[in-house]
């Protein structure tokens, strides 16, 4: 399968306007990208992705993380193999309703990517377009951290609807936020708004909220960069354990206060996105008891 990803392509399948390429199938692109690593930002672009898929609307999710994949557990799909259409595209997997691509999928759980940027640049850009996408409202990118090759290589080729920045309150994490809202700013991505994960910390025997990484930060920073605020998603233990069990858990929990939360974060990427927060949806949402 890598051969078939990494083989020379012929003519391309994109269409382009306005020095963008277009995905046929896909309307809108969206990344969530966070300036540095460690902050969750690959377990939030999960859960966006389910969230906008309860909301109603069919939703792609493409891990263009070449060197950390996250997406096959986040997504419960380990040692699955994409199949091979008859016109040599790949066909991606789907699990809780998400269509779902990522290089975790073609090399070993174990393999590392030893790539050069321009052939990571290639992988990404050919992960995209010779993909069997099919009909999808909305193909939810999540980038990997920093503001380097891969970033810029899906900022200035792909028609990005909008850029997700996901960050910690804690004051190092906000001066690279700074710095990835003025990377798309200089790409002219616009910036749909900031989640501040790990926002504050549940006690689950008391209750009781500590803000262990700071407090209101990206929220601050949010209103200072004219950006929108999306909210805070706290630090909570039950975040961790369905994100490492690949149940996530807006499906595992779906009548959860946190669960209330990514949803409302997913109306205001939709109402950005889409110019309609929800809409019935098309098929019966799946839903993890």
């Amino acid at each position: 399968m890598l051969r078939v990803l990494c083989r020379r392509l012929g003519s391309s399948p994109f269409e382009k306007a306005g020095g963008s390429l277009h995905v046929p199938g896909v309307k809108h692109i969206v990344a969530v990208a966070s300036a540095k690593g460690g902050v969750g930002k690959s377990t939030t672009a999960v859960n966006l992705a389910l969230a906008l898929s309860r909301l109603g609307y069919a939703i792609g999710l493409l891990d263009t993380d070449v060197y950390g994949p996250s997406i096959p557990r986040l997504m419960n799909l380990e040692g699955q193999k994409p199949r091979v259409s008859d016109r040599k595209f790949l066909m991606p997997l789907n699990n809780y309703g998400i269509t779902c691509m990522s290089m975790g999928f073609l090399l070993g759980d174990n393999a590392p990517a030893i790539w050069r940027g321009p052939m990571v640049q290639s992988a990404i850009e050919q992960m995209i377009k010779q993909v069997e996408w099919g009909a999808i409202d909305v193909l939810v990118l999540d980038l990997p951290p920093g503001t380097g090759d891969a970033q810029l290589a899906i900022s200035q080729k792909i028609s990005l609807a909008g850029a997700v920045i996901v960050s910690t309150p804690q004051d190092i994490a906000l001066l690279d936020v700074r710095r990835g809202c003025n990377m798309f700013a200089k790409v002219n991505v616009p910036v749909i708004g900031v989640v501040e994960n790990m926002s504050y910390y549940i006690c689950p025997n008391c209750k009781h909220e500590a803000h262990v990484f700071g407090h209101g930060g990206a929220e601050r920073l949010a209103s200072e960069l004219g950006v929108d605020f999306l909210g805070g998603i706290p630090l909570h233990l039950e975040v961790r354990e369905t994100s490492d069990s690949g149940k996530p858990i807006v499906v595992s929990n779906p009548d959860s206060d946190i669960t209330a939360m990514y949803l409302q974060v997913a109306r205001k990427v939709a109402q950005r996105v889409l110019a309609s927060p929800e809409k019935a949806p098309a098929t019966p949402s799946i839903l993890m008891e």
